[in-house]
């Protein structure tokens, strides 16, 4: 019996993930660096200290690190003023099934404050979570668990009463550390076998994830 969703933000409920993947290897290259698909695939879910790690272990003292996120996240913002963000399909269905039901629902999103806010004006969804935990609010980002955690505090919800949509193999497996459910919604990448085993179940988009959380809602109403 789920008692509230959980929602990620990036590659599940805004199409962020195409941009922010060209914002990345544009600024790699002003550096003189190749940014390949299969390294940025593995920054998909993490916090921005956390991606410093990363590019610092990949590209090695030689590359500048802190300049690059910089200039990435300059791109990523020069491409939404000019664009916005468009909201994945399935999204607007499935909030109004949730708000048919007051189904609480949470987002949970590696992103800081400033930059979810930002993402959720361009697409147009500010008002529509109630509760949101970001990135620099928690002591360990994905695929710790703590946002996990830190998210079903707040809607006063035992961690095993969450059910948890994710797009990224480090977020599913932040969820299960939690110990949620989740259900994948690629994106970007199709999800690691290992990750798949984590899941509950893999839908190609949340369109076809619609009928089975009618059917959650249904549970929990009786």
């Amino acid at each position: 019996m789920y008692s509230a969703v959980i929602f990620d933000l990036d590659g599940l409920i805004v199409d962020t993930e195409t941009i922010a993947r060209a914002a990345w290897k544009r600024a790699a290259a002003d550096f003189g660096f190749l940014l390949e698909d299969d390294v940025y695939q593995t920054l998909i879910g993490l916090t921005t200290p956390d991606i410093e790690v990363v590019l610092g272990r990949v590209f090695g003292d030689g590359f500048p690190v802190k300049q690059a996120i910089s200039r990435a996240y300059q791109y990523f913002n020069e491409h939404v003023d000019r664009h916005g963000i468009e909201v994945k399909p399935g999204v607007a269905e499935l909030l109004v099934l949730l708000d048919t039901v007051t189904f609480p629902r949470a987002l949970a999103t590696s992103s800081s404050k400033d930059f979810a806010t930002r993402k959720l004006i361009a697409s147009k969804l500010v008002g529509k979570f109630a509760t949101i935990i970001c990135g620099d609010e928690v002591k360990n980002g994905k695929p710790a668990p703590d946002i996990f955690l830190a998210a079903a505090k707040l809607l006063q919800v035992a961690p095993e009463h969450c059910l948890v949509l994710e797009d990224s193999d480090n977020g599913v497996r932040a969820a299960h550390k939690a110990g949620m459910t989740t259900i994948i919604i690629p994106d970007l990448k199709q999800p690691a076998k290992d990750v798949v085993r984590l899941a509950h179940k893999v839908f190609p988009s949340l369109h076809e994830a619609i009928p089975f959380l009618q059917t959650v809602i249904k549970q929990r109403s009786k």
